[in-house]
């Protein structure tokens, strides 16, 4: 249910990144974007661990397989469905857009695999950083202030990455983590519907942790992002309606 890209993949969204320099994109401007159309084919969205509060509320928060795993914001339950979206493109009205969403086409990258610095990158496909059009990006060679901007939302957020993966640490150095299963029953459904391949937080041993341990987890404020996490998982029943009633035939 829940995946995540590989190591030696382009990260979710991305089909190319081109560095974003005053030389190659002199005369480049941003076009604001009309829709989020890009994420309709992903049911699994990653956000970082200084989303979760906002998130909580809004979707349930699982963490995927693999060796590396990261929290991931369900916004549906089958691959490639995403049931925020509506048929303009437009994200559901009142909810929490994730920080991966709201930072595409941008990244910030290394340009090789021995750089030391990551540059400022786009994907050149994404349609948004077009020639002698929308808000400019370079006054001559120094970065305008929607540059700036850019570069510095870009920066915060591989910093909350870079805490993220500090928390994941913790949570398998504690082996904290199991494999996830829900099940839901619906009236007037002969079967439940059962979903799998996720991980989550087992309670049981969270329970069992040591007092040093547990006091360590509250002083870090990691108790409190495993907590929201857990409270999360309520939202699955919710959006298991939400996908129920999306697939129902539209009357007249």
């Amino acid at each position: 249910m829940a995946s995540q890209p590989q190591a030696n993949q382009l990260p979710l969204f991305y089909n190319s990144l081109v560095p974003l320099s005053s030389q190659l994109h002199p005369n480049h401007g941003l076009k604001p974007r009309g829709d989020l159309g890009f994420t309709r084919g992903t049911h699994a969205i990653p956000v970082t661990v200084d989303e979760f509060p906002l998130v909580q509320r809004h979707f349930p928060i699982v963490f995927g397989v693999g060796d590396n795993p990261a929290p991931l914001a369900l916004v549906g339950l089958q691959e490639g469905q995403n049931l925020y979206l509506d048929a303009n493109d437009q994200w559901a009205e009142g909810l929490y857009v994730p920080a991966f969403v709201r930072r595409y086409p941008f990244m910030l990258a290394r340009l090789s695999p021995d750089a030391q610095e990551l540059s400022l990158c786009f994907d050149d496909s994404a349609g948004v950083v077009i020639e002698n059009e929308g808000e400019r990006l370079f006054n001559g060679t120094d970065p305008t202030d929607t540059t700036k901007a850019i570069l510095q939302f870009c920066e915060q957020f591989e910093q909350a990455v870079m805490r993220t993966r500090a928390f994941m640490e913790e949570l398998t150095k504690l082996d904290l983590l199991m494999d996830g299963e829900v099940t839901i029953q619906r009236e007037g459904l002969a079967q439940p519907a059962v979903y799998r391949g996720f991980r989550m937080v087992d309670e049981q041993k969270l329970q069992n942790l040591r007092g040093d341990q547990a006091r360590k987890m509250v002083q870090s404020g990691l108790l409190g992002l495993v907590y929201a996490h857990l409270f999360s998982l309520s939202l699955i029943s919710p959006l298991f309606e939400r996908q129920f009633q999306a697939a129902q035939p539209a009357t007249a």
